[in-house]
């Protein structure tokens, strides 16, 4: 029985010895399989494999019908940014440290078969867009899987922060800065910030400051389809910047008015059919496993 998937691109950052083995042994697996696939070309030209088809990266969306990037979380954040408009769906093969979005392990690309026989899991995880302006100009835009963050300009110090939600005001805040997440970015950056776990299916968003003064500010979950306004007031010495899934940076004058709110589109997520999310949290956190006990 033919492939759902027609064509699979590969993607991997060449960081590690690990990343090129296992990128060796997807591509020989798929050959085995005789499934067509496509590199991308940074990817490949590390591989010194000259009969590797390579495509740019920007060009991976029209090119595959599932993209199998071998890494960590960032890989899969910097690939997903390429593929995101065309919602082809994005399997990951853990080389990294965590690896919440990429579940199999490296000694596990048998399950790629199971997955391109159509057995797997679908997860449509949804995305944010940030704007900022100016005096009614566009100062830069972005998509974020994980989260919104403004964050200092180059050295820590305090920033002065309005926040609104659906235009009402909520407080203001004299914070090191301010990240916005989806549920997926609940165990990335604002995890560390101390932000609540957020399930992945859940519609929602949370606001986690990062180092308040107000010893009383706490994390804030709200709907996922409410808009998010944070104002740079006038008084901030050093403006922050805006980023988005660390993909670059948007310079935010003081007086500029930066938006957040959930976009219309999803990145579409395989996991093979034994992924299991608590399984997921307990292994990369170091949560206690299971007791063994005899019950009364």
């Amino acid at each position: 029985m033919p492939s759902q998937f027609k064509t699979i691109g590969i993607y991997g950052r060449v960081n590690n010895p690990g990343v090129i083995d296992s990128l060796r042994v997807v591509i020989a697996f798929l050959r085995e399989l005789n499934q067509d696939f496509v590199v991308e070309k940074v990817t490949g030209q590390t591989l010194s494999d000259a009969a590797l088809p390579l495509v740019e990266h920007d060009a991976l969306s029209q090119k595959c019908d599932m993209i199998i990037v071998v890494g960590g979380d960032g890989s899969l954040l910097h690939a997903a940014h390429a593929v995101i408009h065309n919602e082809v769906p994005v399997l990951g093969i853990n080389r990294g440290r965590l690896g919440f979005l990429t579940d199999i392990h490296p000694t596990e690309v048998d399950k790629i078969k199971a997955i391109l026989d159509g057995d797997y899991i679908l997860e449509k995880r949804f995305l944010l867009s940030a704007s900022a302006e100016l005096q009614g100009k566009i100062l830069g835009s972005g998509t974020a899987l994980n989260e919104v963050a403004i964050i200092p300009d180059s050295m820590p110090h305090m920033n002065e922060f309005e926040i609104y939600i659906d235009d009402k005001f909520v407080c203001s805040q004299h914070a090191d800065g301010l990240i916005i997440a989806t549920p997926t970015g609940s165990t990335a950056y604002a995890l560390s910030g101390g932000g609540p776990i957020l399930h992945p299916n859940l519609d929602a968003i949370v606001i986690v400051p990062m180092f308040s003064h107000t010893l009383s500010i706490r994390p804030l979950v709200i709907e996922g389809d409410q808009r998010v306004t944070v104002i740079v007031t006038p008084n901030n010495p050093y403006p922050p910047r805006l980023t988005c899934d660390s993909q670059g940076y948007i310079d935010t004058p003081r007086g500029s008015h930066i938006t957040i709110q959930k976009n219309p589109e999803r990145l579409h997520l395989i996991h093979p059919l034994d992924y299991d999310y608590y399984e997921t949290l307990r292994s990369k956190l170091h949560w206690g496993h299971k007791l063994q006990y005899k019950e009364e």
